[in-house]
């Protein structure tokens, strides 16, 4: 079975079917990462099968429990990673992607152009997008860093009943006891965790619901989070 079958039959497994225009755009997806990979350091997976099922299907999963629709911010969206994926699957669903490295910023203008979406692309670092405060539905980042650091990067961005998926691996039961100060200093509260154990690997997601703003101290700069984070119960 191929990458694209692949694809398709697992989305099958959750009632999901792909049309037509979306197992094309995957497609034209997949040969762009791999043609700009040669040019940039974009991913370490480039065999077709894993493009479609470590990254799209990947980046799909947390569909499988969370609703996903409104305004979405995917900070540090790397190869547009979750938010392209969603994008395709949720045509409605208003995108802004975080990116602070300008090479793959110029490969996601490419890619969107290519897969005719429309999709905001900000070339900042979260912290310092002061004019996005609190004013996203939901917010989620993969594979960016630990969860007490995403927490303050992210939840500053999230509105008041909003809500902050983060995507993570093995490690997410343990990095969310780490992050119970975070959530709470920052406002938000454990809404729903999710564990998927398809593909030979455990992906946890974890949802936070806003439920209070964000103190204006927060986020600090980079290398203070970086330094002392909001780690703890």
């Amino acid at each position: 079975m191929t990458g694209k079958e692949l694809l398709q039959s697992h989305l099958l497994d959750h009632g999901i079917k792909l049309t037509d225009k979306q197992i094309q755009a995957f497609e034209i997806y997949r040969k762009m990462l791999i043609e700009w990979n040669q040019k940039m350091n974009l991913t370490s997976i480039i065999d077709e099968e894993g493009i479609y099922m470590k990254h799209f299907y990947d980046s799909l999963i947390p569909s499988f429990d969370m609703e996903f629709k409104g305004k979405l911010c995917d900070v540090g969206s790397g190869a547009g990673f979750p938010s392209i994926p969603l994008k395709i699957m949720n045509p409605d669903l208003d995108v802004t992607i975080i990116e602070t490295l300008g090479k793959r910023v110029t490969f996601l203008h490419e890619l969107t152009s290519s897969l005719g979406l429309d999709v905001t692309i900000l070339h900042q670092r979260a912290e310092e997008c002061l004019d996005q405060r609190e004013s996203f539905d939901i917010v989620t980042a993969r594979a960016v860093a630990n969860m007490p650091l995403l927490c303050e990067l992210c939840i500053p961005l999230v509105k008041v009943g909003g809500r902050f998926i983060v995507m993570k691996g093995l490690s997410g039961k343990e990095e969310l006891m780490q992050s119970q100060k975070a959530l709470r200093v920052l406002g938000c509260q454990v809404k729903n965790v999710a564990e998927n154990h398809e593909l030979d690997a455990v992906r946890i997601n974890i949802e936070c619901l806003k439920v209070k703003p964000t103190p204006k101290a927060y986020p600090r700069a980079f290398a203070k989070m970086k330094k002392n984070p909001l780690r703890g119960e």
